[in-house]
């Protein structure tokens, strides 16, 4: 079983299809507030290319 790349998923088409897409967002944090949002904002593009192709 191969993993398919964000490409791959575009090129077949997504619409209507549900995706697993998995993000680790494990940042850290002090007092409760996110010191570093880079995983997160990283996933952003993958999550919104996703979305826009209708999966």
């Amino acid at each position: 079983m191969t993993v398919k790349t964000l490409e791959d998923l575009l090129a077949e088409g997504v619409e209507g299809r549900g995706v697993l897409v998995r993000s680790d967002l494990n940042v850290p944090l002090d007092i409760g507030q996110i010191t570093d949002p880079g995983r997160i904002v990283a996933s952003v593009p993958t999550i919104r290319a996703l979305v826009e192709a209708g999966a």
